[in-house]
């Protein structure tokens, strides 16, 4: 069983809907017989790296709220996150654009580190505060999950998976990605979103079903 997984490192239900399929998966009778993919995926293909602007302020702007309203929605994101087991410091979160944190995940898919890149990044910049633009900041993840330091800087000073990323988005709008996370089983199933843990179970044993 294929499970691709369009997601965005700097979205918060990413994270959430991360570790809800996590302990879907890990219940899962064939869990073994499952090959997770992640597909990049960019909420905002436009956004500039501002290091110096709170996440606060940015969501206000963005989206037409006030100040108050964005610390609340926040707040809650934050409670839901704890939720899962998650530590969510919004007050450090650094604006930045993904991109590149998205080659740096398909250099580590083809290194069979994938998922090892989604969980360290979206840690850095959820749990930790760190600039994931940042070149440096991410020769060190990719260091932290077992990539050559060379790979990952040779990789950065290029465009070295440019167009992994751009088909994958491609990928997302031939499937009517609309939102993420969105989860597809077998090119057949979709869920989308950060769903209960119960959600992706039946979502696992239905699809199972019909392959046998």
């Amino acid at each position: 069983m294929k499970i691709e997984i369009w997601s965005d490192v700097m979205c918060p239900f990413c994270y959430i809907g991360k570790r809800k399929f996590e302990t879907a998966l890990e219940g899962f009778e064939h869990k073994d017989k499952v090959e997770v993919v992640w597909k990049s995926f960019q909420l905002n293909p436009d956004m500039k790296t501002e290091p110096g602007k709170n996440i606060n302020q940015y969501l206000a702007e963005i989206k037409g709220w006030s100040l108050e309203q964005a610390e609340k929605i926040n707040k809650q994101v934050t409670e839901t996150a704890k939720a899962a087991g998650l530590n969510y410091n919004f007050d450090k979160a650094v604006i930045a654009n993904s991109f590149d944190a998205h080659r740096l995940i398909q250099l580590a898919k083809k290194n069979n580190r994938g998922d090892a890149a989604e969980e360290r990044l979206f840690k850095a910049y959820f749990t930790e505060g760190k600039n994931i633009a940042d070149a440096e900041i991410l020769v060190h993840l990719g260091i932290d999950i077992g990539l050559d330091a060379t790979d990952v800087k040779t990789m950065l000073a290029g465009q070295d998976y440019t167009d992994e990323v751009k088909k994958d988005i491609y990928e997302a709008q031939q499937v009517g990605v609309r939102g993420v996370p969105f989860f597809v089983i077998d090119r057949k199933y979709a869920v989308s979103g950060a769903q209960e843990s119960a959600v992706f179970t039946q979502a696992l044993n239905k699809a199972w079903a019909e392959k046998v």
